[in-house]
């Protein structure tokens, strides 16, 4: 008889960005006459930069033509991608990494939460909350996270609580753990680890025989001098940690989709196992695609690039001095495009949601999907 996997029904509600959307599809049903500013999801609203658009079209005219045209390609992704990802992202800021080690995907979304597949079931999760809620979301899917205990916490996951009391650094676990998520700069806190606070995290994972699922998709919007683009600047972390990263946000493939994750040879089973997972359940990102992120590692597309990160920082900023000037706790906004803000006259933030769109038409997102924190 077939059973389901009951699992999936432990979840409580739904997905938060889905459910915002609803909500904002319903509002704009009720009021179309006004303009909806929409800050609920970290999405991008510039078109792609010239460079990738003349890329992709190249690609799509190569489509048409028996000489140039693609079927299937590498489910790892295309070597011309690979290598100018090493070269551009990693071994200009003096990491080594082997085109064996990266896997082009549709996104680090997609790549975070499948590689629940791959840990054991047994393996006690870490997550630095507040969180992207698909890390914990996908393992409760796979039955890892124990019992819904209210709140947004599970019985068999460990947080490890970013607050401003301790300025959003998170302490190391009290009891073992296996795996760790960390994501910086953070979605949606918008704050980042120096090198010397990611050094411990590193060592503890090397200590204690884990390993840590690093999200870096944000790391294009960093400024400041200490804080590590990849945690691969650390000593180590090549034995304890795999990396996630996006074009989402880099370049403005929200729509587009292309990403990558980078699982080192020193992970020997780790990498063999992801290798088999991605090859047997994906078909690779469409050969278009990978072109269109190949321009956005040229050196045109990365003038381009870096000028729509810098209008979304300049978006993010002006945002936080409009909070701050109101007399609202902001933090963010100086290495991420998020800026987390405290709700006044302490109302919640499904409640302060609500406030906004009924009274200013403008879509945040709020607080409490991303966990008890």
């Amino acid at each position: 008889m077939f059973t389901q996997n009951d699992n999936f029904l432990k979840l409580p509600g739904k997905y938060l960005f889905s459910e915002i959307a609803r909500l904002v599809s319903e509002h704009k049903a009720a009021h179309p006459q006004e303009e909806v500013i929409s800050l609920g999801i970290g999405d991008v609203t510039q078109p792609l930069s010239p460079t990738v658009i003349a890329a992709l079209h190249k690609a799509v005219d190569e489509m048409a033509v028996p000489s140039t045209f693609r079927g299937y390609g590498p489910e790892q992704g295309y070597d011309f991608l690979a290598l100018k990802i090493i070269d551009k992202l990693y071994r200009s800021r003096g990491i080594e990494i082997e085109r064996s080690e990266i896997f082009i995907s549709d996104g680090s979304k997609s790549d975070t939460g499948n590689f629940a597949e791959i840990i054991g079931p047994d393996n006690i999760i870490a997550v630095a909350d507040p969180t992207f809620p698909v890390y914990v979301d996908t393992n409760v899917m796979a039955g890892r996270a124990g019992e819904y205990l209210g709140e947004g916490r599970w019985s068999r996951i460990v947080y490890l609580d970013c607050t401003p009391e301790n300025g959003f650094v998170p302490s190391l676990p009290e009891q073992p753990v296996d795996v760790i998520y960390l994501c910086y700069p953070n979605n949606p806190t918008g704050t980042v680890l120096n090198k010397t606070q990611l050094k411990k995290w590193v060592d503890y994972a090397i200590e204690h025989q884990a390993i840590i699922l690093y999200d870096a998709a944000y790391e294009a919007y960093i400024v400041e001098e200490d804080v590590p683009h990849s945690i691969y600047e650390i000593e180590g972390a090549k034995s304890v940690a795999i990396e996630f990263r996006s074009f989402s946000k880099l370049a403005g493939f929200t729509g587009t989709r292309c990403g990558f994750t980078v699982v080192p040879k020193a992970l020997k089973d780790l990498n063999a196992i992801w290798n088999r997972r991605h090859t047997t359940k994906f078909n690779g990102t469409p050969y278009i695609i990978q072109r269109a992120a190949e321009a956005v590692l040229s050196d045109q597309g990365w003038v381009e690039t870096q000028k729509l990160v810098a209008g979304y920082m300049a978006n993010a900023k002006a945002i936080r001095t409009c909070l701050t000037d109101l007399g609202l706790d902001c933090y963010g906004g100086v290495n991420a495009p998020y800026i987390w803000t405290k709700t006044p006259q302490n109302m919640g933030s499904w409640d302060f949601f609500h406030y906004l769109l009924q009274n200013a038409h403008v879509v945040c997102t709020p607080g409490v999907g991303f966990g008890p924190c």
